[in-house]
């Protein structure tokens, strides 16, 4: 059973999002490597997130605008971030982050609402 091009670009978008920040993040954590190793390290990570990116997008175009995905997007993206600066590097979110997290979660409801007028 496949699943719906509502679903599909949220699923996508999580994993992808798991990629990209251990790719972006990941190697503050622990000995820092030489520059150029984190870098190719990095890199090498970020390869296998477009390959979940690039089809979530594609997938989710059929039944959200490019807004609508881009948007999804940022949620997602602060969501998984969220998670891992607490679980994975041991950081502490702040009152300010929630804050923060929560206006672009209410832009984001805006973005879904549709027309205002």
């Amino acid at each position: 059973m496949p699943v719906s091009p509502y679903l599909s670009p949220i699923l996508l978008l999580v994993a992808s999002n798991l990629f990209m920040t251990f790719a972006w993040y990941g190697h503050l954590k622990g000995n820092p490597k030489p520059l150029w190793i984190a870098v190719m390290t990095s890199w090498g990570v970020a390869f296998f997130e477009y390959w979940l990116a690039v089809p979530a997008n594609r997938i989710g175009h059929q039944v959200y605008s490019a807004a609508e995905l881009k948007t999804m997007q940022e949620v997602i993206t602060l969501a998984v971030f969220a998670g891992f600066s607490v679980l994975y590097l041991g950081e502490k979110l702040t009152v300010n982050h929630l804050v923060g997290f929560g206006f672009i979660a209410l832009g984001a409801f805006f973005i879904f609402k549709g027309p205002l007028a």
